[in-house]
């Protein structure tokens, strides 16, 4: 049986006349990575402190592991790591104090288990080699490092991380998104970001708001087939074709759209779209094999997250 560790509903928020967040609902079971995605304004920021208890909503209820958040926050909190955004700390203390601080603060009591803890959070989040050295000093890609390592010090079983990977470096990222898929089973993480690649690399379900309502819910796969209603197929041939071969293929296809380019003598490009679920193969390679073309390439273009993104948010 599935475990909710986030349960939040009816969420709204109002700053003024302004609607941040406008009744959202949001679920999060253990083992789920989740991609808090919108544009800059959508009300990502101000869920995620509702979700952690920094801001309280106007309506609605949050429960984490099943307390509600309102009656029980201490109780609550205990179970969620947090890295907001900007990754705020002490900057004149030395890495390994301010850790060890947190790691304190969160109830690490034991100094062995603070230890264990201190010792695995220098090696998964590779901060050794700033370990004694000032906050202040160091670089952005480091202090976000810092963040992410006081997020997790207590081992939590929810992770809400606003920009996780906001300023690493290429390496950097692809440890973040490691370590992240590494801890996910046992946990549930909501993760914000603008990076949409990191969507597609470490989470299982894709959460996208604008306007401060929710626009979708879904897996990548999904929201793939549910805003793409058309399937796109390219085909690359090492021929250039005659005026008479391009109209031929295109009425012999009879598709929704067939786009025949010359790019030069050797190199021809064939771009077939239909709303058909599927398009039927057989029918253009035999098109192609009555004109003796050689292929070099065939695939289907897939809509990438960027272009499922822009349609949802900018839908009217």
């Amino acid at each position: 049986m599935s475990i909710k560790l986030i349960e939040a509903k009816n969420l709204k928020k109002s700053f003024g006349n302004f609607i941040a967040v406008d009744d959202i609902d949001l679920s999060v079971e253990r083992g789920e990575v989740i991609g808090f995605l919108g544009p800059n304004g959508a009300g990502k920021s101000t869920t995620m402190k509702m979700l952690t208890g920094f801001l309280e909503p106007d309506e609605g209820k949050i429960f984490i592991d099943g307390i509600d958040l309102k009656s029980k926050p201490l109780e609550a909190k205990q179970a969620i790591g947090y890295l907001p955004e900007g990754a705020p700390s002490y900057s004149d203390m030395e890495v390994s104090d301010f850790l060890s601080f947190v790691g304190k603060m969160r109830g690490l009591d034991n100094n062995e288990l603070l230890e264990t803890r201190l010792s695995n959070m220098a090696e998964q989040i590779n901060l050794k080699e700033v370990w004694h050295k000032p906050i202040e000093t160091l670089s952005k890609g480091f202090k976000r490092r810092v963040g992410i390592a006081q997020a997790l010090i207590h081992d939590p079983d929810i992770l809400i991380l606003d920009e996780p990977t906001d300023g690493l470096d290429p390496n950097q990222k692809y440890e973040m998104r490691n370590l992240i898929k590494k801890i996910s089973s046992n946990k549930a993480i909501v993760i914000s970001t603008h990076i949409l690649e990191e969507v597609e690399a470490v989470c299982s379900r894709t959460v996208i708001i604008a306007n401060g309502k929710l626009l979708a819910n879904e897996t990548t796969q999904n929201l793939t087939k549910k805003f793409n209603k058309k399937n796109v197929f390219s085909i690359k041939v090492a021929n250039e074709l005659s005026n008479s071969q391009i109209k031929d293929i295109k009425s012999s296809l009879n598709f929704k759209k067939v786009t025949v380019k010359n790019l030069d003598i050797t190199d021809t490009s064939i771009l077939i779209e239909d709303e058909k679920e599927n398009i039927n193969l057989n029918k253009i390679m035999t098109q192609l094999k009555k004109h003796k073309l050689d292929i070099n390439e065939a695939t289907f273009i897939k809509p990438s997250l960027d272009d499922i993104f822009r349609k949802i948010t900018q839908q009217k």
